[in-house]
């Protein structure tokens, strides 16, 4: 099978006012992850107050590597197949994602992944990752 060559854009995300800062990120390249003012954790999907002890939150951009979790090849849904994946990142959290740029039929659980981010209907960019 030929790499995925990601036929169509994804859709474009919802930016809202406390999502701001993390979608003005991505379109600088960098991937922003909220961590907590008092306990110091990062934590997924970004939230105003710490999901661990309720503390005041702050944006810290992430290194962007991470290994995949968990994953889903399907080949039925559109047009070209895709692959949705849980990857956990070097700093911890595991977020949903998109494998883009490889064959899918290689991806494997454990597998370390880089990340990129993938463009969108009319937004802005999206994180997804590619293996490494």
């Amino acid at each position: 099978m030929s790499p995925d060559s990601t036929a169509a854009a994804l859709p474009s995300p919802a930016e809202l006012p406390d999502n701001a800062a993390f979608w003005q990120g991505a379109r600088e390249g960098r991937l922003l992850l909220k961590y907590c003012d008092a306990c110091g954790k990062p934590h997924w999907y970004p939230r105003v107050l710490c999901p661990f002890c309720m503390g005041a939150t702050h944006w810290k951009e992430a290194c962007g590597r991470g290994a995949i979790y968990s994953f889903s090849v399907t080949r039925r849904a559109g047009p070209a197949p895709f692959c949705i994946a849980y990857v956990t990142l070097d700093e911890g959290v595991t977020l949903m994602t998109h494998i883009v740029g490889c064959d899918l039929d290689t991806v494997r659980i454990g597998q370390r992944v880089q990340l990129q981010f993938s463009p969108t209907e009319n937004g802005a960019p999206v994180p997804t990752f590619t293996l490494a």
